[in-house]
């Protein structure tokens, strides 16, 4: 049975653009046994983004960010500040590498030139339309090219952090990481062993 023949009636409402756009979709949706159900879902759509992890082989080292971030306060007002991978949305037209270059250098002030892109992934697919392209890079000294700390014209204030990445890891551990992004490629390269603890 091909997927689309489970829906039906798609009707969709959009009830707010401010930052994103934020839409009820109402469908009927086939089960298994036959019956078909009218449902209700809310699907936030701020577009697509890419993230990076910079790692130093030679010294066993991760640049991470840290910034505030509002829905996590809102939740629990003893967290706020997120340790994270560096990130950004992706342009309308740019792609997944050309906004991770870009955003290097604007959030934590390394110039690369290439990176690896190693997995793709839907956050929270129940409710949000991203898909996250995710990167790993080598980087060293000589590409640190300025302070970082992201762009004061969108009001981003970034924290940069080089931290040991047995630390890194650690982090997740006691969870003081609780990003997911950051958590996926902080595991992908001790997975893959690019970096040794």
């Amino acid at each position: 049975m091909k997927f689309v023949s489970k829906l039906k009636n798609i009707k969709k409402t959009t009830l707010s653009k401010e930052w994103a756009t934020l839409n009820r979709i109402d469908y009927d949706y086939r089960f298994k046994n036959g019956e078909w159900k009218r449902l209700s879902r809310e699907s936030y759509n701020r577009g697509n983004g890419a993230a990076i992890l910079l790692y130093n082989s030679k010294k066993g080292t991760v640049i991470l960010t840290r910034q505030f971030r509002m829905p996590i306060y809102e939740v629990n007002d003893q967290e706020g500040m997120s340790i994270e991978v560096c990130a950004g949305a992706i342009d309308n037209n740019d792609s997944a590498l050309e906004t991770i270059i870009r955003e290097t250098e604007e959030e934590v002030g390394y110039r690369i030139k290439d990176a690896k892109q190693v997995l793709k992934a839907y956050t929270s697919p129940g409710a949000l339309t991203e898909k996250m392209f995710l990167f790993i890079a080598d980087y060293d000294e000589s590409m640190k090219v300025a302070k970082g700390g992201g762009v004061e014209s969108e009001d981003e204030e970034i924290e940069v952090l080089e931290l040991q990445f047995s630390k890194a890891i650690e982090m997740i551990a006691t969870g003081d990481i609780i990003d997911a992004k950051t958590i996926m490629l902080l595991q992908y390269v001790q997975i893959n062993k690019i970096l040794m603890i």
